[in-house]
């Protein structure tokens, strides 16, 4: 894996439970590691549901390992949340193939 085609940033979020000013538990989202990557497919689908239509945006990413990395954690990608739907090991811990989908509201 050539360093010079990791050319985006994302970051790796891991929810987690913490307390507000009031003592009551809230989820967070914290910051497990903000690495290089290389865009390999961007996809977009749009559907019809009982809601009205519906775009799904698919990405998958190429990074360098990271262990840990689990189908529980989020992608942040330019200011956007994608939840990670996929992930697939390149090689022996040489690298993460991680597809990623964003769920929104067409207009």
């Amino acid at each position: 894996m050539r360093a010079g085609n990791l050319d985006r940033v994302i970051e790796i979020q891991r929810r987690t439970t913490g307390l507000d000013l009031y003592g009551t538990p809230v989820e967070t989202w914290t910051l497990v590691a903000s690495m290089r990557a290389k865009l390999l497919k961007n996809a977009t689908d749009t559907q019809e549901g009982q809601r009205g239509a519906i775009t799904n945006a698919v990405l998958t990413f190429r990074t360098r390992y990271l262990d840990g990395v689990t189908l529980e954690n989020r992608v942040t990608y330019q200011g956007q949340q994608f939840q990670i739907i996929a992930v697939s090991e390149i090689g022996r811990r040489v690298g993460l193939d991680l597809t990623c989908e964003h769920t929104g509201a067409s207009t």
